[in-house]
């Protein structure tokens, strides 16, 4: 094998060190033993490699794999649990009604539970307020769920766990910036047992966002949503 085919065969992830979608990716590659070669994104001076490799939207992550893109966090999460099947823990179930269910619950995170807590992050006042009932009220179907499971896969990590990952450690932010708990023991102890889980499980402990940098880059979002509100 030759030098240029050695590099089309390596694993590259384009990314954003803020991106949540970036860190399932790289979560998703640890579960697989994945080596892979990082390279990041300037997001207000996107690269030509970038553009060329995901012309339909633009954004990161992208995975290139054989020299082939893959675009979409969920889209890559299930291509890398089928390209690498025999490496490490599975992440989507064998099971197709379990599979088909981590798949609604996936879903479910995106569209129906991440806009209320980022409305409540992002506002103040009665609109605040009404986020927040709103986002709890999506909690604790989520505690429903969960119901004292170590992961939402059970007792190891799988595609929901991925998905909805970065909410343990994105919500704590969220909280001592409001200076509000979105999240407490009495009213969803198994949701924070979760996030406890997962930020202390090793692919994640080896592998943790910057959080002070993330805390500041949140600051700057809310006064920035607030000051265009105002």
């Amino acid at each position: 094998m030759d030098r240029q085919e050695e590099d089309e065969d390596r694993v590259k992830l384009f990314g954003f060190w803020a991106s949540p979608y970036v860190y399932k990716v790289e979560w998703a590659l640890r579960i697989k033993d994945i080596q892979s070669d990082y390279i990041e994104e300037d997001l207000e001076n996107k690269s030509d490699q970038l553009l060329e490799y995901n012309p339909v939207h633009k954004k990161v992550p992208v995975l290139i794999y054989q020299g082939k893109p893959i675009a979409e966090s969920e889209v890559i999460l299930e291509f890398i649990d089928e390209a690498w099947k025999h490496c490490g823990d599975r992440i989507l179930p064998e099971d197709p009604h379990e599979r088909a269910m981590a798949r609604f619950w996936v879903r479910f995170g995106k569209d129906t539970l991440s806009p209320p807590i980022w409305k409540w992050f992002t506002t103040q006042g009665q609109e605040q307020e009404a986020a927040y009932a709103a986002a709890v009220e999506q909690l604790q179907i989520l505690e429903k769920e969960l119901d004292g499971k170590r992961f939402f896969a059970g007792e190891k990590m799988g595609l929901v766990d991925l998905s909805l990952g970065p909410f343990s450690y994105i919500i704590p932010i969220y909280e001592e910036i409001n200076g509000v708990k979105l999240i407490t023991e009495e009213k969803l102890p198994s949701l924070l047992a979760w996030m406890g889980n997962f930020l202390n499980s090793s692919i994640v402990r080896e592998h943790p966002p910057p959080m002070d940098k993330l805390k500041l880059r949140c600051q700057a979002i809310r006064e920035a949503f607030l000051k265009n509100t105002s």
